[in-house]
């Protein structure tokens, strides 16, 4: 075996006592083998990796089992003998390729350091085989990519270079944590064949950690279900997704989206008076600064013109960069652009207090969207003391949203990923809005939170009769629960369709791209 890990207890020293995170985790890894490792936010999955990687936190407390490398004892490594294993036999890829690359560094210049530094390569050495491990991860100009700066590519083109870079030094064992989170579908599909390619000619063994069950389905020979610190069932994708014998492994499953199980009442022609609710007339976005010589500034969006219907959930898909947030920009006033946005038909000459009431956004990641020096209470006092109404309607708005009162008195380090989310979604609806932007709000959360948080976002749709605007890169998820489907592709409306059309009507060829890209639901 590559990985053997038997009986592994782990715990981490807080304020409160000893906190349980793995309990007896006994798990296996074969040469040119990959396990899947599943479970809800909190269920020990980042952690089992940290203890592998010897990357654990200072309060971390080991307290029985074994982690062994091809045979050899993990624990109590140090220094040069820690080093040695540490990228070099053992390389990692992380869930957000911006945070594990760094940002004063050329993109050459870190992947030249792991070689230098793991293989003895001298500088020139390093820079050549750099090119050829960038190659290899199929990124165009790998030359002129070893001389940017991570800021100057795409997400796909950051994960393809920490990819090259847990290659380099030819390991053992990657451990990959969840590498497609932050990635649309097709770069995120892209990057598990990219795997897939690597893994065949290498014969590399793989730890994938993931709570995109459908994704896993594709990746992995085995799978193993972690569930508060334990491992609950083991076995291969097709026994597990069809016939697992645990109910935790069922709910897990249950929660996957499924395209053909729809969630939201579809609307009759009658439900559909003129005019709509917003309207994108032509809308043109252009960034950076007007260049010498009269060359235009490049256009982010292109002609979009887009309607959203009084009550309608209208999702907004495509790949990074396609223009989808840029939309959303627009329509809350956050960017300038060319063309017109009319609510109600009225032009919006400018952003007042009325229609910020009745535009709102919920963001994707909650940690950066919610103040951590504010309370609960704070964050909700402000939109309603702006938009009318007092603080007696916060007990009111964390029922809505099925947090308890007592909530109103924690900070946002004090909660959950799905609790921040529910604390933003209900400081939106604190302004009675007449339209709820959701940018990528369910990306970062397990499959069993995504869908209690979607299940709370219709009931309060059904209860508020607010349109929602949702952008997302989830396909299966939005086929579930929009009405109608707009396809955004290099910032222009490519298509736009009836949710339930997306599989019996002629769709744009980018689309289909879009919809074979998608994991397929299991279960």
């Amino acid at each position: 075996m590559i990985l053997n890990i038997d009986g592994y207890t782990l715990d981490y020293a807080t304020r409160a006592g000893p906190r349980r995170v793995l309990e007896e985790v006994t798990l296996a890894v074969a040469a040119n083998e990959v396990l899947g490792l599943v479970g809800e936010s909190g269920s020990g999955k980042t952690s089992l990796a940290m203890a592998i990687m010897r990357a654990l936190p200072e309060n971390a407390r080991e307290r029985g089992g074994t982690i062994r490398l091809a045979g050899q004892a993990l624990r109590g490594l140090h220094g040069a003998a820690l080093r040695a294993i540490r990228g070099k036999r053992i390389g990692m890829v992380f869930q957000d390729p911006a945070t594990a690359l760094n940002p004063t560094l050329t993109l050459g210049r870190q992947l030249t350091e792991v070689l230098e530094q793991h293989r003895g390569l001298s500088r020139a050495e390093a820079w050549r085989t750099g090119i050829d491990l960038l190659a290899r991860v199929e990124l165009r100009d790998p030359a002129a990519m070893m001389r940017r700066y991570p800021h100057e590519v795409s997400g796909g083109e950051k994960q393809r270079v920490v990819i090259a870079t847990a290659l380099a030094c030819q390991p053992e064992l990657i451990i990959f944590d969840e590498p497609t989170t932050a990635l649309d579908v097709i770069t995120g599909a892209r990057i598990i064949e990219l795997f897939a390619r690597l893994r065949r000619e290498t014969g590399v063994a793989g730890l994938y950690i993931s709570h995109d069950l459908s994704l896993v389905s594709r990746v992995a020979d085995r799978v193993a279900v972690l569930n508060r610190g334990r491992v609950v069932e083991q076995a291969a994708p097709a026994t597990l997704f069809t016939a697992p014998r645990e109910a935790y492994t069922r709910r897990l499953i249950d929660a996957v989206p499924r395209p053909g199980r729809r969630l939201v009442e579809e609307m009759a022609a009658s439900d559909v008076p003129p005019p709509p609710l917003l309207e994108l007339r032509d809308i043109t976005v252009r960034y950076g600064r007007p260049r010498l010589f009269g060359v235009p500034r490049r256009a982010a969006v292109r002609g979009v013109s887009l309607t959203v219907r009084p009550g309608e959930i209208l999702g907004v898909v495509g790949e990074s960069g396609s223009g989808k947030s840029t939309i959303a920009r627009v329509i809350t006033g956050l960017v300038a652009f060319e063309g017109q946005l009319a609510l109600h038909g009225q032009p919006v000459a400018r952003m007042d207090r009325a229609y910020r009431s009745a535009v709102q956004i919920v963001f994707q990641h909650p940690d950066s969207s919610l103040n951590p020096r504010h309370s609960v209470a704070e964050l909700l006092a402000r939109p309603l003391r702006l938009y009318g109404g007092d603080r007696a309607d916060i007990p009111r708005l964390l029922q809505q949203v099925r947090l308890p009162a007592e909530y109103a008195h924690r900070l946002p380090h004090q909660l959950s990923g799905g609790e921040k989310q529910r604390v933003a979604i209900a400081r939106a609806f604190a302004a009675r809005p007449q339209l709820v932007i959701c940018d990528e709000i369910t990306a970062a959360l397990d499959v069993s939170v995504q869908a209690s948080v979607i299940e709370l976002l219709l009931d309060l749709h059904r209860a508020s009769g607010a349109a929602y605007l949702f952008i997302t890169h989830d396909l299966n998820l939005v086929r579930q629960i929009a009405h109608r489907i707009a396809v955004m592709r290099d910032g222009t409306l490519v298509d736009l369709v009836p949710a339930t059309a997306l599989g019996t009507r002629h769709i744009a060829p980018y689309t289909a791209e879009l919809i074979a890209a998608c994991p397929a639901p299991i279960g």
